[in-house]
């Protein structure tokens, strides 16, 4: 690691870099970040930069408000998009108390344990995110509008595609930053995006699909537009998914058909617990049972309308997707929980029942994924799960958040105020 830290500090002073940006994220899976002058890194490394804790929702009190960030050395990104002289770059943070201690609301801290965990019991879990967002242009005040880009639909090409020369700089942005893009398109929503980048270990994918958001909306911004990951940004059209496709290795010679299905049967099993993680906003409801965003729990081979579904194409790794998240979730929060759920599934060599071969929208009966953002909630407190699983901090504090998030949005709803443009949030 210090060998690593002193080519980071003469990677900096050769390429005359000004300006780091140390990033980390909030419980919700928001981009936070310091801006420290290149020569405060060295002080960053050894001592880490102190912040204000409690002017982060759901992070500490003012009682006791201080936390320190410690860049990781292996997460560098020059940012393309900044001035070539004079260049800025990124680091992802590891965020501690100030005794050196990880803070339990750290989302990088969680998904290390449980990396290390599944390591010990000879499993190393790959995770691909399949993102989608929509381009909406600005109205005159210079405001996000809920007007799209375009009309086009799944797969559309120009002229009724107009997003192809924004994806193209997305991609291009992102090889420049070290990703793999392996594909682009129009999605079926007017509008409506997909950039996919090459899987990877949880941590990295994690911190990618942070990156590849903020890329997204600065490459929007950049070309006068907005770019919105909320779940449901326009009525009757197709929602925004966060399509979670795990793989999973083990040191031991195994059965991968058998592994995959017990991996099925414990998320299966969990999956109304983690919903409040993987649907996280009033409006991710909004989507659920719609334009092949799945509401009846299930699983099927190559079946789009389960809630997970096993990709027909063979590889190496025994692969599922698990299509229920949407594009507020927190990545940190819920790789960590559906794999967890996983590892479960694989201890306890649990059977999945509810095989889907027909389309589950057409099935109204058999258990459902929560309906509403208070049922979520409500089943997340029951949850015996959640509560071994996450750091009781982290839990409580995540919570609380949205139960006020709920009675804001009933506020709003009872009251008539609630309207297009002011339930337009950062997502």
């Amino acid at each position: 690691m210090a060998n690593l830290q002193y080519e980071i500090s003469s990677f900096i002073e050769e390429n005359n870099v000004k300006f780091v940006r140390l990033a980390f994220c909030d419980i919700l899976g928001n981009l936070r970040n310091i801006s420290i002058s290149s020569d405060e890194l060295e002080r960053a490394f050894n001592t880490g930069i102190s912040f204000d804790a409690s002017s982060i929702k759901g992070f500490l009190t003012v009682e006791e408000s201080d936390l320190l960030l410690f860049p990781d050395p292996e997460t560098l990104q020059v940012l393309p998009w900044r001035p070539s002289s004079g260049k800025v770059v990124m680091m992802f943070c590891d965020i501690k108390y100030p005794d050196l201690t990880p803070f339990e609301g750290d989302g990088r801290h969680l998904v290390k344990e449980f990396v290390k965990k599944a390591n010990k019991q000879g499993f190393t879990f790959k995770i691909g995110s399949e993102c989608e967002f929509y381009l909406f242009k600005l109205n005159e005040d210079g405001n996000p509008s809920f007007i799209p880009l375009d009309n086009g639909t799944y797969l559309d090409v120009a002229p009724f595609d107009k997003g192809e020369n924004i994806r193209r700089e997305i991609c291009l942005t992102l090889q420049d930053m070290g990703f793999h893009t392996e594909r682009s398109h129009h999605e079926s929503g007017p509008g409506q995006m997909e950039v996919d980048f090459t899987y990877g270990n949880l941590l990295n994918s994690a911190d990618n699909l942070i990156t590849f958001k903020s890329v997204v909306r600065s490459t929007a911004t950049l070309n006068g537009l907005f770019a919105s990951f909320l779940p449901k940004p326009l009525k009757n059209k197709s929602g925004n998914g966060m399509h979670v496709n795990i793989s999973i290795r083990s040191e031991e010679k195994v059965d991968n058909d058998q592994i995959r299905e017990n991996m099925v049967a414990g998320i299966l099993n969990r999956l109304r617990e983690i919903t409040i993680f993987s649907s996280p906003l009033y409006n991710s409801y909004e989507r659920l049972g719609y334009f092949e965003a799945p509401k009846r729990i299930g699983w099927g081979y190559g079946n789009r309308s389960t809630t997970i579904r096993i990709p027909k194409a063979k590889g190496r790794y025994s692969r599922l997707e698990v299509r229920t998240p949407d594009t507020a979730a927190n990545p940190y929060l819920i790789y960590t929980l559906i794999c967890e759920a996983a590892l479960e599934g694989i201890e306890n060599n649990l059977k999945p029942n509810n095989l889907v071969n027909i389309n589950a929208f057409e099935i109204n009966e058999g258990e459902a994924l929560p309906s509403n953002m208070e049922e979520a909630i409500k089943i997340a407190e029951e949850s015996e799960f959640l509560k071994k699983v996450l750091p009781s901090i982290l839990l409580k504090s995540y919570l609380k958040i949205k139960k006020a998030e709920l009675e804001e949005y009933k506020k709003c709803e009872h009251t008539s105020t609630l309207t297009e443009e002011n339930y337009f949030p950062i997502y």
